[in-house]
């Protein structure tokens, strides 16, 4: 009778988790899909390139969708076998509600491990895999700067090039033109340049040509025979950290450190979350009335509004206190509402 019965609230908790997460996960990864799609005005993505990034967004995706999932499908599950009236002959058969909220709480277990092992060994690397992808793509259209085309930039400054030299790579009668600040302007023209990459920092080289600046009142000529414009002087080395070195940083960043509260927290939902949805969606459809949709909305809205606190301004402490608080009381409604009755 146990493994019956297992299998069928297993069973149903399937059916109810998938009717929900496939349609998040698609409209999740559709936003995904977009927000990589506009970096196509950056540099140049392929079709494969394009799903190799959305394949490193995936655990993040995943980790998004299944604590919201988690709670409809469990709410739209006891709601469905009250209605039903599945709940009542199973209590008649001596089953009480407890037994069977325990059993929706193991495979709340399982997903809280689940998301725990996304958050912190998958996104984190996915994360630095997106990351290095996107800064190599856009180091290599920096090194690809087309002639006779306008509108392109370096850094700060926009570059025409009149013509390229394909055998040695030179370009021929370059123009750029800067105008970073209000009051100030830059304007050079040099007969020949290059394009050089020195410790992942761009150089355009140019060589015999003349400058202007142009600041308030003061306007300064200057020739030069070879100058070297940097794209960005604060270039950083790609780096790709372990799962510990990664977090090790923890110390040091507060950002990392309240990122990593926000993820315990959301990755805890499902556990905590159970007996509170059973406390208000387990009920007698002849004497009560269904909420399920307004218990979802309340449940999700006010689990992840603790979740940006606790991402702002929460440490260590209040996390382990806001989860066995809400846990408790959680199981304190369930046994005042539903426990005595069923």
């Amino acid at each position: 009778m146990a493994n019956t019965l297992k299998g069928y609230i297993s069973s149903n908790f399937t059916k109810s988790f998938l009717m929900v997460f496939v349609p998040f996960f698609m409209i999740i990864s559709l936003i995904y899909l977009i927000k990589i799609s506009s970096l196509t005005s950056q540099v140049s993505l392929s079709l494969s390139e394009l799903f190799l990034l959305y394949s490193y967004s995936i655990p993040e995706i995943i980790y998004y969708t299944i604590p919201i999932s988690f709670v409809a499908s469990t709410a739209s599950l006891f709601s469905k076998l009250s209605s039903d009236n599945e709940l009542i002959a199973l209590f008649s058969l001596g089953i009480n509600a407890n037994y069977i909220v325990k059993k929706v709480q193991i495979i709340a277990i399982l997903f809280t491990i689940l998301l725990l092992s996304i958050s912190f060994l998958a996104i984190p690397m996915s994360k630095q895999y997106y990351k290095n992808f996107k800064e190599e793509k856009k180091s290599q259209a920096k090194l690809n700067l087309m002639a006779g085309e306008l509108g392109q930039k370096f850094g700060t400054y926009y570059i025409y090039i009149e013509s390229k030299n394909k055998t040695n790579n030179l370009f021929n009668n370059i123009v750029i033109y800067n105008k970073s600040k209000k009051d100030q302007e830059e304007f050079f023209a040099s007969k020949q340049g290059s394009l050089k990459k020195i410790n992942h920092t761009t150089i355009l080289e140019l060589n015999d040509g003349y400058g202007y600046t142009y600041y308030k009142d003061t306007l300064q000529e200057a020739k030069y025979k070879k100058i070297d414009v940097y794209e960005n002087i604060n270039s950083r080395d790609i780096k790709l950290y372990d799962i510990v070195s990664y977090w090790q940083q923890i110390k040091d960043s507060k950002k990392l450190r309240q990122k990593a509260l926000f993820m315990i927290f959301v990755s805890f939902i499902p556990f905590i979350s159970v007996y509170f949805i059973a406390a208000f969606t387990i009920i007698n459809p002849r004497y009560q009335k269904n909420h399920t949709f307004l218990v979802i909305f309340i449940t999700i809205l006010f689990l992840y509004t603790i979740a940006s606190v606790l991402h702002k301004q929460g440490n260590f402490y209040m996390v382990l206190l806001l989860l066995g608080g809400i846990y408790i009381i959680g199981k304190i409604l369930f046994q005042k509402r539903v426990q005595r009755y069923f």
